[in-house]
């Protein structure tokens, strides 16, 4: 059987193997001129830097079906995430650890008596309703004011108080020096890059990919289609289009070492980017011996209908929306949504890998049984 996978992200290339593996012939498209979605990676020419193209990714993971599967396709190099961030004209580590708090508070604090001085600091809200309440009840006003209503602000467009509290559920505050940004045990970086490891996933008899095409210009049949793009774009934005962030990039060069670090926060809201990357510090095996630097100021706004979608907004009229998308992709039968632009959800890369492998595994056991495969693998609505 012939299928039509829509998207050569990790989502469509990982079910696509799974399929050729299983005897089918699988035909991948993408409007863009590269695969990997938005982790796609290149080699600078005029630097040699490796670099995020669409903002910086992170590979880290517990889940060990993961970790052993994307070893088997790259070169992968242990890689520990750290950021700063700048926030009153003084540089702090993040997430907010006992380093942080002592430099905020300019204490010099054992780890319990940090943990008593933030729960003395902290409002008592017993179920947080919204990203300021979760603050709020986390680490009290001072830090939250410091790190992140500001930053907030600016990466959503909209007041902390109209965000989920969930946001914030995903960030540590830690008692110890620890600054390490995950604390997943697999944390790493492909030597040469996402894109090498999409096109190395992708590298199987069976599977045909067919790069700077849409999915609304194809005419050939096929036995089912997996969509990993955006559910609303499916079905031509009958109820609206959903929310999202996009982001802007401000690309410059310098020679040497720009800021020290990867990642630097910018908190302060009257600084209009949120973030300066600098690409050759996800490298650092080969970052010494590189004299150019590459780097991005980036800059959050809601996503217009010719730009890349990044963060689902997600909400209230975004999750009414959604689920009529939901209530029309399940009465439609012949088409499967994945990943994240299909499920309209914010997804780790990691989370991304395993959702596309237990789809697979569903989806070959539901074809041998002669079964209808379902509109989602994922269940949208609960996320």
């Amino acid at each position: 059987m012939r299928y039509c996978i829509v998207g050569a992200g990790f989502s469509g290339a990982v079910i696509a193997r799974a399929l050729a593996e299983a005897g089918h012939k699988v035909l991948v498209i993408d409007e863009r001129a590269t695969a990997g979605g938005n982790c796609h990676s290149e080699r600078d020419a005029d630097t040699g830097v490796m670099v995020h193209v669409y903002g910086p990714h992170i590979f880290h993971t517990g889940n060990e079906r993961v970790w052993a599967y994307v070893q088997k396709f790259g070169d992968w190099v242990p890689y520990n995430h750290r950021v700063q961030a700048v926030a009153g004209g003084r540089v702090f580590s993040l997430p907010v650890n006992l380093l942080t708090i002592n430099q905020f508070f300019n204490r010099v604090m054992s780890p319990d008596e940090a943990r008593a001085f933030i729960a003395a600091q902290a409002e008592n809200i017993a179920e947080p309703k919204n990203f300021e309440e979760q603050a709020l009840s986390m680490i009290g006003p001072d830090l939250y004011r410091a790190f992140f209503r500001g930053y907030t602000r600016k990466q959503w467009g909209v007041e902390p108080t109209e965000l989920p509290a969930s946001i914030l559920k995903r960030l540590p505050v830690r008692f110890t020096y620890e600054d390490s940004y995950f604390a997943h045990p697999h944390q790493a970086m492909p030597r040469e890059g996402f894109t090498q490891v999409v096109e190395a996933i992708l590298a199987v008899d069976g599977v045909e990919v067919r790069l700077s095409t849409r999915f609304e210009d194809l005419d050939e049949p096929f036995a089912h289609v997996i969509f990993s793009g955006p559910i609303d774009r499916y079905f031509n934005y009958a109820f609206g289009r959903l929310g999202y962030r996009t982001l802007d990039f401000e690309r410059f060069t310098h020679t040497g070492d720009f800021q020290g670090t990867a990642v630097l926060n910018y908190c302060d809201e009257d600084v209009p980017f949120t973030r300066i990357t600098e690409h050759k510090h996800f490298a650092p095996w080969e970052r010494d011996r590189l004299e150019g630097s590459v780097l991005y100021r980036e800059f959050s706004r809601l996503c217009g209908p010719d730009d890349i979608p990044y963060y689902p907004i997600r909400q209230t009229n975004e999750e009414a929306m959604l689920r009529k998308y939901v209530e029309r992709a399940r009465a439609t039968p012949g088409v499967s949504f994945v990943g994240r632009l299909g499920s309209y959800r914010y997804l780790d890369m990691d989370v991304t890998i395993a959702e596309a492998l237990d789809a697979s595994d569903r989806m070959i056991a539901a074809i041998r049984e002669g079964q209808s495969l379902p509109a989602f693998f994922v269940e949208p609505l609960g996320a």
